[in-house]
């Protein structure tokens, strides 16, 4: 369908997705109208920023928007904010608000993010735990982080352990609670698992893997005191912090008929099999070119490409790049960057000495580069988005060999392929 004659176009949600689209949209040349629905009260705003530098104070509230409240007046973007997207009538192409009004779409943009995924135990309601998904959540935790106080995190994903570094970095005394056998089991290799563990360890962490915890406790005053394991263990705890995972949210689109399935399906454009509705980021489950295969990307680079492709698709530009997927975490002094996706490999090579906290693990797939974790290593790192996205075969005494350059190794990569 041709919707470069569109005269309504409306985007639900307020994170990068929502913001690059509005962007892009404009740059490209729309000048209908234009309607950004957001949950929050906040205009669009980063969020890895949460986990880190702004829950460390580091960084300025204000320094989180991506654009200021002038741009959008500028760009002529009419907001709703603080309004929840309640209904998508796709018969008479309305969006209906919370507030109880109703914008029509012409085309219609789905960028509703992710939830925390909630503790499913008694006390998790309990004054004192916390998720940290939004401003709001950051601004309710940092106040109870004083130096001495005890926390208890559950999930040792990036998003715990990004919280474990800044805790420990204020003086909390920090336990880790996860339920796998190792940190970070989900996303990345047991080398990859037993440095990070290491990391914390090293700066007094306590890490408990393989540990199920049944319920929240509560103290005198009725606030989260600890947290209890099958074992029979307590862990004392002032606050506690779930970091279990994220859900999709999907529910407005699966609610008007979108296809669903652990997101919103959408084609290599962002549109769902409503030709005039696209979704774009954290909810949307895409075709990843690269790996032959669909799935749901939790990261800015996501957000950003699939706002492009989407408003790309509307104003009938040619599709934008796609790019090597990429991840990043800080942690301590510990910067980790991720190119492409690990699951699926049969071998890894490591190209450096962990222990001097700058290597590099590369994955791959019967001789194909399919991914690289590198670690305080921007070259390997840089190179690998290339090599990943030409679908390289390197030898692994190649990508080991510390004396040779990935500037060299990519060139001869490409040279070969060439």
């Amino acid at each position: 369908m041709d919707l470069s004659t569109a005269r309504n176009i409306v985007i639900i949600g307020g994170g990068q997705a929502a913001a690059q689209a509005s962007a892009s949209l404009r740059q490209w040349g729309y000048e209908g109208s234009l309607t950004l629905i957001g949950e929050e009260t906040a205009l669009p705003y980063q969020r890895p920023p949460l986990s880190k530098a702004y829950l460390k104070g580091e960084m300025s509230e204000d320094r989180l928007y991506f654009k200021p409240h002038n741009w959008y007046e500028d760009q002529s973007i009419t907001t709703h904010l603080g309004v929840i997207a309640t209904v998508i009538d796709r018969s008479q192409r309305t969006v209906a608000l919370s507030d109880g009004g109703a914008v029509p779409y012409d085309a219609l943009i789905i960028a509703t993010g992710s939830r925390p995924r909630p503790l499913p135990i008694p006390g998790a309601d309990l004054t004192g735990v916390h998720d940290l998904r939004s401003l709001a959540d950051v601004d309710r935790l940092r106040p109870e982080m004083v130096e001495g106080r005890k926390i208890a995190i559950i999930g040792a994903g990036y998003i715990g352990l990004e919280t474990t570094a800044v805790a420990r970095q204020q003086g909390l005394d920090v336990t880790v609670l996860e339920m796998a056998g190792r940190v970070l089991a989900r996303v990345t290799s047991p080398l990859m698992s037993a440095f990070y563990e290491a990391l914390h360890g090293s700066h007094g962490v306590k890490i408990r893997t393989s540990a199920r915890v049944t319920a929240i406790k509560p103290g005198k005053t009725g606030a989260a005191a600890a947290v209890s394991l099958d074992d029979g263990a307590d862990i004392p705890a002032d606050i506690v912090l779930a970091g279990i995972g994220i859900l999709p949210n999907q529910e407005l689109a699966a609610e008007a008929g979108l296809a669903c399935k652990d997101g919103i399906l959408v084609d290599r454009d962002g549109r769902t099999n409503d030709p005039r509705i696209f979704a774009a980021g954290d909810c949307a489950r895409r075709p990843l070119v690269h790996y032959g295969r669909v799935g749901r990307l939790e990261s800015v680079h996501n957000a950003i490409e699939q706002g492009k492709l989407a408003a790309a698709a509307i104003v009938g530009r040619d599709r934008p790049p796609e790019d090597t997927p990429w991840f990043w975490s800080d942690q301590y002094d510990v910067k980790l960057q991720i190119a492409g996706l690990s699951q699926g490999h049969d071998q890894v090579v490591v190209r450096g000495e962990p222990d001097s906290r700058a290597f590099a693990a590369f994955y791959l797939s019967e001789g194909t580069l399919i991914a690289v974790d590198a670690v305080n290593a921007g070259p390997e790192f840089l190179a690998s988005k290339k090599l990943i996205q030409m679908r390289a075969r390197l030898a692994p005494q190649v990508l080991s060999d510390m004396s040779v350059s990935m500037k060299e190794i990519a060139a001869e990569a490409t040279k070969a392929a060439a």
